[in-house]
């Protein structure tokens, strides 16, 4: 038996299926990642529906639910049956890769090779390489979509994936249009760097020419040229979609995006909570909800030149509860929304509860994996909370310095660099011999490249900290 189970393992670890793509996603995301699946088998309108099936089934079998696994490949099997193509055995070999991989686990090895010998079979017919493994655009899209559902961490080599698959067949709408998602989200993460590049809007554009009918392609390119300024041509878009009744769900959520954006937030809202009766376990649109009850009380407090009181202040307090209620589901669903736990936090701030919104940034630092540019952002914002709720300057520095020394280029690494430089030109005014807030100085201008301004500031705090007796290091682990 164990050395039949070697030879089957084997096989299994040749066949491209989602056993072996190595999707990358953590455990807390799993909720979150299974009700985005539902939600698109029962809301988005689309002809391949045959890999969300797939990938839902990977998710039971992670979560144990092997039987609901095996009737979601079902599901698959039955959708690509129909097809009725030259392309279906190669369609297939996803779902029959998936089954010879859960039977192995449930130690049912006839089936795990029945499946395995469909795979051998197919890979024989069309005379690939590999007895197990096919190279096919069809295969490397296939791929693609699975990784493009499990989130960034998976959105470059989604990315590659479309591209050789294109690469094979560039007028295939199915590759087109996962092209285009993937440069969609590429592109939104990189929107806070110094200069985002609109990467997607072509492949938005190409995948809307191969797939007219598409609203959820154009609903995404709304709110990309919304990004770009062209937010009357966006709003084409969007007001082509919402009169049509297709993916309602979807359209409704990104248009009540593009419409929050745009600061009409009545019409942002309904649309939002429409969406929401649909999929009321969304973590994407509590925390859209969220923001819109986060931006009316900004819109009162200014109607109120800032001094709110009487009725304004109980709408203000009213809509910092709605946004709190909101972005804590958001939470709920989906542990891992690093920026969700920013909008809290600064909803506590409003509040006036320090100590929940302190709670809520170490919760983040603490529980997340984060990326170079979420752990900056923050660093940041914790460091404007200290500097400007708790009032500790060393503490709003020490925040700032983290931020900064993730070398990577972006708006909120510049905003630290800025807010560093005006607290250590601060101390100086307070106290022109203060060998820290010079090293900080130092530092700030060898950061900028002006190596010479950096130069004279080190020689400033070095010259103190010799008087001092205290040569080598500077302030927070700033060198000198």
């Amino acid at each position: 038996m164990s050395k039949n189970m070697d030879e089957i393992k084997d096989k299994l670890d040749q066949l491209r299926c989602h056993f072996t793509w190595e999707l990358l996603f953590e455990d807390t995301e799993m909720p979150d990642l299974e009700n985005r699946i539902l939600d698109e088998i029962e809301f988005l309108d689309t002809k391949y529906k045959a890999g969300i099936h797939n990938l839902l089934a990977y998710v039971k079998h992670l979560k144990g639910q092997n039987q609901e696994a095996l009737e979601s490949l079902k599901e698959a099997e039955d959708l690509i049956q129909q097809e009725h193509d030259i392309q279906s055995d190669v369609r297939s070999l996803v779902t029959w890769g998936n089954y010879a991989w859960l039977y192995y686990h449930m130690g049912r090895l006839a089936e795990a090779q029945a499946y395995l010998d469909k795979v051998e079979n197919t890979c024989m017919k069309f005379a690939a390489p590999s007895c197990y493994r096919m190279e096919c655009p069809q295969m490397d899209g296939e791929e693609g979509w699975a990784l493009l559902k499990c989130g960034r961490k998976n959105y470059e080599r989604a990315k590659a994936c479309f591209e050789k698959a294109l690469a094979e067949d560039p007028e295939n709408p199915e590759f087109s249009t996962g092209y285009a998602i993937t440069m969609y989200r590429l592109d939104s993460l990189n929107m806070a760097t110094e200069t985002s590049e609109a990467f997607c809007l072509q492949p938005l554009k190409e995948a809307i020419r191969l797939n007219p009918e598409d609203v959820y392609i154009k609903v995404l390119l709304a709110l990309k040229l919304q990004d770009l300024g062209q937010e009357a041509d966006g709003e084409k878009y969007i007001e082509e979609a919402l009169n049509n009744t297709s993916s309602q769900t979807y359209v409704f959520r990104y248009a009540g995006k593009f419409y929050r954006r745009k600061g009409c937030l009545d019409k942002a809202l309904q649309l939002l909570k429409m969406a929401q009766q649909a999929t009321p376990s969304s973590a994407f649109l509590h925390h859209q909800i969220g923001l819109c009850y986060k931006a009316f009380t900004i819109k009162i407090k200014r109607a109120a030149n800032w001094q709110c009181r009487g009725q304004d202040r109980e709408n203000v307090d009213k809509m910092v509860r709605l946004a709190i209620f909101h972005f804590q589901l958001a939470l709920e669903q989906k542990p891992t929304f690093d920026i969700a736990y920013i909008h809290l936090a600064s909803m506590y701030i409003e509040a006036g509860d320090y100590r929940k919104a302190e709670d809520t940034y170490q919760k983040v630092f603490s529980s997340i994996s984060l990326d170079e540019e979420k752990l900056q952002k923050i660093h940041f914002h914790y460091g404007q909370f200290q500097e400007y709720q708790k009032k500790s300057e060393v503490k709003a520095i020490i925040q700032y310095l983290k931020a900064v020394k993730i070398e990577k280029m972006s708006l909120t690494r510049e905003k630290s660099i800025n807010a560093l430089e005006k607290l250590a030109v601060r101390k100086l005014s307070r106290n022109a011999l203060d060998v820290e807030s010079l090293s900080i100085l130092g530092f700030i201008y060898k950061v900028k490249g002006e190596l010479n301004k950096a130069l004279e500031y080190y020689e400033q705090a070095l010259r103190l900290a010799a008087d001092f007796e205290n040569t080598g290091t500077g302030f927070l682990g700033v060198e000198i």
